[in-house]
Parts: C-alpha cells; sequence; structure tokens
C-alpha cells in the first residue's frame, strides 16, 4: 500500500503504482498530487481497517509528511511507535546505545542553546534537531567561532519549517560528537522475514569538512560491491531490537578508514526524500526499489553488474547557495548546467521561491571523469542563475 503526500511526487514514481495496480491511499493530499481517477485507489477507512488486521503490514511513504497520518490512523499498530524509535534521534541513539556504548549525544532545548558553554563539550561536536529533515539546522562545531555562528542561527524565528512538527520540529536538539569518515546513504528494507534487503548505496560528497549540504550523492558497482556486507550486518541487529517486518528506511552512515561504520540516523517508512534514491535505482541498475519493496524482492547484484562498466550515478541538488535571493534571480539556466555535464539522465525543476533549490539532477559520470562532479560540488552555482 503507498500513503502520498506532498511536497512532491515523481511521474516515475506515479507510473510505477499505476502499472503495478498498487493500492493507493485517497487522502485529500494524494489526490491533489495525482489526479487520475484509474490508480487502484482506496479509501483512508478501507486502508486503515486492512492495515490494523495485517500483522506486518506493507507501506510505502514518498514523504516524512505522510507521519502524520500513521500517527493518527494506526494507533492500534506497531508503526507509530517504531517509526518514532528512528524519526526521533534522541531516541534512535537511546535504542542503538549498547551497539556503540562509547557514543556521546546529549539532549538540549533550543532556548538553552544562547548559554550553553561548551567549554564542557569535546570538539567537534554537531548540533541538530532531534526531528529534522532537508539538512535543515544541522552545524558542525569545530571550534568557538563555529559555535557563535551556530547560535546565531539556531533560533525559532530562523527555523520556521514548511514541513508538519511529526517532521521537522525546532524546539528539542540533540548534540552528538562528530563521527569521522566517510559518508554514505542507504537504501534498505527489511522484508517480510524480518531479513535486510540493501536496495542502493550511495557515497554523500561534501566540498569541506563543514559542509552539511545534499549537493551530490553517487552509487556505482564498485560503491556497492565494498559496502554491502558490512552495512547488511551493521543494520541486522537493529531491524531485530525494534522487530522491523516490511519496513522501508533511508539509512545515513559515516564509514571510517579502518571500515568501521557508525550511523547518523535511519528515517522510517521510506528511501530517499523527494523520490530521488528511490527511482535512482531504476535509471542505475535498471530495477525498480518500489517494486522490490512491495513485492518482497531482494536485487541480483551478480546478474545487474554482470554488463556495466563502473559508471557513477549520482543526484545532484541544487541547493541555491549563491548568496542571492530569490526575488534576485529571474531564472535557472539548466540549459547551460547541461553543457557543462557528461550525461544529464533527468532534470526535475523545483520552484526556488518556495524551496531552497532550483532542482535537482540525475547524471551518469564515466569512470575516471568525476572531475565534473567535484566541481558542481564546489560550485555556487551563480554562474547558471539568470537575473
Amino acid at each position: 500500500m503507498i500513503l502520498i503526500d506532498k511536497p512532491y511526487i515523481s511521474d516515475f514514481l506515479v507510473r510505477t503504482i499505476k502499472e503495478n495496480n498498487f493500492e493507493i491511499i485517497a487522502t485529500k493530499e494524494a489526490k491533489s498530487l495525482i489526479n487520475d481517477d484509474s490508480m487502484n485507489w482506496i479509501s483512508e477507512k478501507n486502508a486503515k481497517n486492512k492495515i490494523i488486521n495485517s500483522p506486518n503490514p506493507l507501506i510505502y511513504t514518498n514523504s516524512e509528511n505522510s507521519l502524520t497520518w500513521i500517527f493518527n490512523n494506526l494507533k492500534a499498530t506497531n508503526l507509530p511507535n517504531q517509526i518514532r524509535l528512528f524519526k526521533d534521534k534522541l531516541k534512535f541513539r537511546e535504542l542503538t546505545k549498547d551497539l556503540f556504548p562509547n557514543f556521546m549525544f546529549r539532549k538540549i532545548k533550543i532556548d538553552e542553546i544562547q548559554t550553553l558553554d561548551i567549554d564542557e563539550l569535546k570538539l567537534p561536536f554537531v548540533i541538530k534537531p532531534s526531528l529534522g529533515f532537508f539538512s535543515i539546522g544541522v552545524h558542525i562545531v569545530n571550534n568557538k567561532s563555529d559555535w557563535y555562528a551556530a547560535q546565531k542561527e539556531l533560533n525559532y524565528d530562523n527555523l520556521k519549517s514548511i514541513y508538519p512538527k511529526e517532521v521537522m520540529d525546532a524546539s528539542t536538539f540533540i548534540i552528538e560528537e562528530y563521527i569521522e569518515g566517510e559518508e554514505f546513504a542507504i537504501d534498505a528494507y527489511f522484508n517480510n522475514d524480518g531479513e535486510v534487503v540493501i536496495l542502493n548505496i550511495l557515497h554523500h560528497k561534501f566540498s569541506s569538512r563543514t559542509d552539511v549540504s545534499d549537493r551530490v550523492y553517487s552509487t556505482s558497482q564498485s560503491i556497492i560491491r565494498k559496502y554491502k556486507e558490512s552495512v547488511e550486518a551493521f543494520l541486522k541487529p537493529i531491524g531485530k531490537k525494534a522487530d522491523l517486518k516490511n519496513f522501508p528506511l533511508h539509512v545515513e552512515v559515516r564509514i571510517d578508514k579502518k571500515g568501521i561504520l557508525k550511523p547518523i540516523e535511519i528515517n522510517p517508512q521510506r528511501f530517499g526524500g523527494w523520490c530521488t534514491t528511490g527511482d535512482l535505482s531504476w535509471y542505475a541498475f535498471k530495477f525498480n526499489s518500489y517494486q522490490y519493496f512491495i513485492q518482497n524482492k531482494k536485487p541480483n547484484w551478480d546478474e545487474i553488474f554482470k554488463n556495466k562498466k563502473d559508471e557513477i550515478y549520482s543526484i545532484i541538488l541544487l541547493n541555491n547557495n549563491s548568496g542571492f535571493k530569490p526575488s534576485e534571480i529571474s531564472h535557472f539556466d539548466f540549459d547551460a548546467l547541461k553543457q557543462d555535464l557528461e550525461n544529464v539522465l533527468v532534470v526535475r525543476k523545483l520552484d526556488f521561491n518556495k524551496y531552497p533549490a532550483f532542482g535537482f539532477l540525475f547524471t551518469e559520470t564515466s569512470e575516471g571523469n568525476e572531475k565534473e562532479l567535484k566541481g558542481i560540488l564546489n560550485s555556487d552555482l551563480s554562474k547558471y542563475i539568470r537575473k
């Protein structure tokens, strides 16, 4: 069953639901995003009854906003509590405390941030909303000047959100130790038997140590072959602790030089936000992550990679880091950007007056041409902004 909510659904996910005749819950939000009566709509009442009477219901959500519907309608199931274990970063750290006993974290209220003495904390550390999304309100603090900059930004007025409180709540923060290593994002699910199924592993690249943006995520054959087994081993005990079955998730981890994997966060009931990583598996590997989850299938990676070179497939988020206000911008020149990239597979434009980004790209890059990804990672995009 599919639960759709704003802000966005891709044509690819709509087509997947339609072609497979997957049940889709007829919420007001879903109907406003998909104007198609031929879809396999199920009323909210019937969906609720069906889910409540199923031991391990299969639900995929495209958006964090959908969690509100689950919390309001599915109190009779384990789902709300399972989701909160991951959605609330403090609860997640408590859940994994015995797996990572030396990991430092603490809770802090927003009104305590202005008076906190960081001399009592070990540097570097990360501060972020306990309930957060899209890197909003996340700061890496290496020294006192970083902390003063964070204090300046972290107040209610600056963190008013386009997302509901279940998704983004700026009242409570978590301070936790900075995790060293390379960052990776993973789409996976626990199947009907509680086994881990990996659907994608992406390297989240940063332009600097203090960068917290979502500009570039890349996947490839070598990335998946190198990390698949260690990611499965990491997720297995977490699934057992939370008793997860038929449960999709989007995981963020760091892996250090010794190969030690530490979790940043786990996002429940979905893959990457804005239909990014879930869609990319089709463009990169020619299987459909949504279909595989709903139908309890596992990718046959050896078969998938049999005739592939080691191309790099990337999601590029064109966040507005130009310094220009939306009111100063006429449009973003996607055609000019396409000239600077080897192979743009998909362009998804966003309303930059409404969201903090111009859009997303899916790209294919030949092995050896990684410099184009480094270029876009470090760009302030002003080259493509027209006034």
